[in-house]
């Protein structure tokens, strides 16, 4: 027995695509919500590294070999 998500899914799939990006961007909105905690962790991990590179601990890496990485 289909669920009601199933069945929403089924008419989403029968949108045109400018709505199905509709859909989707309501959805992702939605979902977006800050959490501070989440936040906190990641300000304490960038002063630490920031702290790290300023004071030459950390190993760095050009632009360009970054992107090498990626290049096909």
């Amino acid at each position: 027995m289909p669920t009601q998500a199933d069945r929403l899914v089924s008419k989403i799939q029968a949108l045109p695509a400018e709505d199905k990006i509709r859909v989707l961007d309501t959805i992702l909105t939605d979902l977006d919500k800050r959490d501070h905690e989440i936040d906190h962790v990641w300000a304490v991990e960038a002063r630490k590294r920031w702290a790290s590179y300023k004071a030459g601990q950390l190993q760095t890496v050009s632009y360009e070999e970054l992107m090498s990485k990626y290049k096909r």
